[in-house]
C-alpha cells in the first residue's frame, strides 16, 4: 500500500470508530498504533511512544490547560454568568429583543474567563432561559441566541484552543489572544445585529421589557468590575511580557477562585467539586493530544502530509483559493466533530500548507491570521445543522422547543457568520492590526 493510500485508510478508520462512538482520543491513538506498528514494525512504535508521550508531556507550556480550565470552573462556581447577564440586561433589557442581545454579551464576557463555548453555552443558559422565556421571547430567539453566543467562548481570550492552536502552530499564545479580541468583539455585536433584524421582522418574538433607571445599572455594573480586572490583568499582563502565560493562567485560576469563595459561597466540598471538574477535563484534553500526535505520527510515517503539499504546489492553484479549499473541509467536518478534536488532528497537516503560501505577509502573521480564521470556522460549525453541538445542547436545556425551532433560531446568526469570515479574509488587518500596534 502506498504512503497516501495508507493514510486515507488510517482516516477511513478514524470516521468508522467515530461513527460507532468510540471517543475521538481512543480512536486516533487506536488507529495511529495500529499504523505506525503496521508500517514501521513493533520495536520502533515502541520506541516512538515511550520517547513521543514522555516529552509531550513534559512540556512545561501544556500546564497552562489545567490552570485556564479552573479559572472557568471557579469563575462559574462563582457566579459569573448571573452577574454578567444582569449588567447587559440592565443596559439593554429595555429594548426588542434586548435580553437576547444581553444573552451574547454575557456569553462573551463569561467566555473572556471560561474559555469553552460548551460551557459558555450550558451555564449562561441556566441563567438567561429562564428569563428569555418568562418575557416571552419565542423559542427561536431564546436558544438561537444562547447557541450562538455559547460559541464566544472558544474565541474570546484566554481560550484553552487558541493555546493548543499557538502551541502546535509553534506561535505565542499571548499574540493569539491579541489578535482574537477585535474578531471576537465582532462576532458579538454581528450577533447583537443579528438578534435587532430578527426582532424588526418578527415583533413578537422578543418583547422590550422595562427600562431601568441609572442607579440600578452602576448597581449591576458594580458586580462585575471584579471580572473586568482579571481578564485585563491576564491578558495585558501576558502581553507585556509581565508574566508568563502559565503565571498569567496561575493568577486568573487564584482571583477566580477568591470570587467563588467571597461572592459565590464556595467552600471545601465546592472547591473538591472544581478540582474533579478540572482534572476530567484535563484528562480528557491530554488524551486527544496524545492520541492526535500519535495518529500524526502515523500520518507523517505514510509521508500524506508532504504528498499533500507537494500536490497542491503543483497543481499552481492560488493561495487563496487553497485556503478557501482548507476552510470549507473544517466547516464540514465541525458539523460532526468536535472543535478540539477536529483542530488538533488536522492542523499538523494544513499549517505547513498554509505557511508556505504567499498571502504578502510574514510567515509569523500569515499562521496567526490562518488561526484566528480556523477557530472561527470551527466556532460556525458548533451551530450548523444538522449537527451543531452548541444547539443540541441548549435545546436540550429548552425541552418545550422542537429541535427545528431551535435551528430556525440560529440561521440570523449564520448569515451574520459568513459576513465576518469574509470580513476577515479579504481584510487581515482586523485580525492582524492590534497585533502590529503592540508589537
Amino acid at each position: 500500500m502506498t504512503g497516501i493510500a495508507a493514510g486515507m485508510a488510517g482516516f477511513a478508520a478514524l470516521l468508522a470508530l467515530m461513527a460507532v462512538r468510540v471517543p475521538i482520543g481512543v480512536a486516533m491513538l487506536a488507529v495511529g498504533i495500529a499504523g505506525y506498528g503496521l508500517h514501521t514494525g513493533t520495536v520502533p512504535l515502541l520506541a516512538f511512544l515511550k520517547t513521543s508521550t514522555f516529552h509531550q508531556f513534559s512540556t512545561y507550556s501544556l500546564s497552562v490547560i489545567p490552570l485556564f480550565v479552573l479559572m472557568g470552573e471557579f469563575a462559574t462556581r462563582a457566579g459569573m454568568s448571573r452577574a454578567l447577564f444582569r449588567t447587559a440586561a440592565a443596559f439593554l433589557g429595555h429594548r426588542k429583543g434586548g435580553l437576547a442581545m444581553a444573552s451574547i454579551g454575557g456569553c462573551a464576557a463569561f467566555g473572556a474567563i471560561c474559555g469553552s463555548s460548551l460551557a459558555t453555552a450550558a451555564t449562561m443558559a441556566q441563567v438567561a432561559l429562564p428569563e428569555m422565556r418568562r418575557h416571552n421571547y419565542s423559542g427561536a430567539l431564546s436558544t438561537g441566541s444562547l447557541a450562538a453566543g455559547g460559541t464566544l467562548g472558544i474565541l474570546i481570550p484566554p481560550s484553552v484552543i487558541l493555546v493548543l492552536y499557538a502551541l502546535m502552530a509553534e506561535q505565542s499564545i499571548a499574540k493569539m489572544f491579541v489578535a482574537a479580541m477585535v474578531p471576537g468583539l465582532m462576532a458579538a455585536v454581528g450577533y447583537m445585529i443579528a438578534v435587532a433584524v430578527f426582532v424588526r421582522r418578527n415583533p413578537e418574538d422578543g418583547p422590550a421589557g422595562p427600562r431601568m433607571g441609572w442607579g440600578e445599572k452602576l448597581s449591576a455594573l458594580r458586580e462585575t468590575w471584579t471580572i473586568i480586572a482579571i481578564f485585563a490583568l491576564v491578558v495585558i499582563g501576558m502581553y507585556r511580557g509581565w508574566f508568563t502565560p502559565t503565571e498569567a493562567a496561575a493568577i486568573g485560576a487564584f482571583g477566580t477562585g477568591l470570587l467563588a469563595i467571597a461572592h459565590g459561597g464556595m467552600r471545601l466540598e465546592g472547591l473538591m467539586a472544581c478540582l474533579r471538574g478540572t482534572a476530567g477535563t484535563t484528562a480528557m484534553i491530554f488524551l486527544i493530544l496524545l492520541g492526535a500526535e500519535t495518529f500524526n505520527a502515523f500520518l507523517m510515517q505514510t509521508r500524506t502530509p508532504l504528498l499533500i503539499a507537494q500536490a497542491i504546489g503543483e497543481a499552481g492553484l492560488s493561495p487563496m483559493l487553497v485556503l478557501m479549499a482548507i476552510l470549507a473541509l473544517y466547516l464540514v467536518l465541525g458539523c460532526v466533530m468536535d472543535s478540539m478534536s477536529m483542530l488538533l488532528l488536522t492542523i499538523p497537516i494544513f499549517y505547513p500548507i498554509v505557511a508556505g503560501l504567499d498571502f504578502g505577509m510574514s510567515q509569523e502573521e500569515t499562521l496567526i491570521w490562518f488561526g484566528i480564521i480556523a477557530v472561527v470556522v470551527v466556532e460556525v460549525g458548533l451551530i450548523t445543522p444538522p449537527v451543531g453541538m452548541n444547539v443540541f445542547v441548549i435545546n436540550g436545556m429548552a425541552r418545550d422547543v422542537p429541535m427545528i425551532e431551535s435551528f430556525r433560531g440560529v440561521l440570523p446568526f449564520l448569515v451574520s457568520d459568513v459576513i465576518r469570515i469574509g470580513a476577515l479574509i479579504g481584510f487581515p488587518a482586523i485580525t492582524l492590526g492590534l497585533v502590529r500596534l503592540l508589537g
